[in-house]
């Protein structure tokens, strides 16, 4: 297994993987996206506006780009790199976690408004309301049709059907305080930054939790796995960790103190990136999927554009 990095600019910290292979990142304090082709160059994007804030980002169900804003709009760059936006309906709420849903819709959470929101097709939007102060954070399509998203400070996970109806599972763990969520094909991972613990949830409801060898560590955003399992990043620990789908840990990824991992992304060919705020991408390649733990050892580092 070995890293590479490629310097795109500071603040790096969302990751979406477009049609061609590139890889894009958001440089949140510059106001800026950044976008890394399969040949190493590196583009960069200035928004319309310098507090825009660029967190989130994710592939939509036209293939475009999207990406949430803190300024109240949900941004998108189409395959020809035109960048546009549009507000959401609260405004104020701060977009922030971002998904494809069925029928071709986008979902988005409002952290601070406690919204989800639904962009569909025509540009319509629809938001329904969550509990007060439970801050939606992020979002992903479930095996089984609806959306699950994590609820920071209500401690607990969220599922939303396409026609609005919300049920909650609060977590067993106290403080778990979940950022990071990303579906399987049988099940939903989840982040635990404030309990150092990967959970899982079932569509039944069924959770399942794995505490982390240092529960200090502040998992952040989780990516699942062909094979039942998920990778997760440690932003406390500067590392990414990868576990197969009965919560051991069978491989582990460390970068340079300091680096500060946050989004995650597996591309097509299952070959891992890592947004580093710190200012690169890393690309985790020749995974290990044997079934002991495999640190990385080699590591190789790239300046690019």
């Amino acid at each position: 297994m070995s890293i590479t990095e490629y310097e795109v600019g500071p603040g790096a910290y969302g990751v979406a993987i477009d049609a061609d292979g590139g890889v894009w990142t958001t440089l949140v304090e510059l106001g800026e996206l950044a976008r890394l082709s399969k040949d190493g160059q590196v583009d960069r994007f200035r928004l319309d506006a310098e507090q825009s804030r660029p967190m989130v980002l994710t592939t939509g169900p036209d293939d475009a780009i999207w990406f949430s804003r803190g300024d109240g709009r949900i941004g998108r760059v189409d395959a020809d790199r035109t960048i546009s936006s549009l507000p959401v309906l609260t405004p104020t709420g701060t977009p922030y976690g971002l998904c494809a849903g069925p029928d071709r819709t986008l979902w988005y959470t409002l952290m601070s408004g406690d919204r989800i929101g639904r962009i569909a097709p025509d540009g319509t939007t629809d938001e329904f309301p969550l509990a007060a102060g439970s801050m939606p954070a992020l979002i992903t399509a479930g095996p089984d049709g609806a959306l699950w998203f994590t609820l920071n400070q209500a401690n607990a996970i969220g599922r939303i059907t396409p026609a609005g109806e919300v049920t909650t599972y609060p977590l067993p763990t106290p403080g778990a305080a979940p950022v990071g969520i990303h579906a399987g094909r049988d099940a939903v991972w989840f982040a635990e930054i404030g309990a150092g613990q990967i959970g899982r949830i079932h569509p039944d409801g069924r959770i399942d939790e794995f505490p982390l060898p240092d529960r200090s560590c502040r998992p952040h955003a989780v990516a699942s796995t062909a094979d039942g399992g998920c990778w997760a990043t440690l932003w406390a620990t500067s590392s990414a960790v990868r576990l197969d789908r009965d919560g051991q840990i069978i491989a582990e990824a460390n970068f340079t103190p300091g680096a500060e991992p946050h989004g995650i992304a597996i591309a097509a060919d299952e070959s891992l990136w890592v947004a580093l705020e710190a200012g690169s991408l890393a690309h985790l390649t020749g995974q290990d999927d044997s079934p002991a733990r495999a640190p990385i050892t080699d590591r190789d580092t790239a300046a690019a554009g």
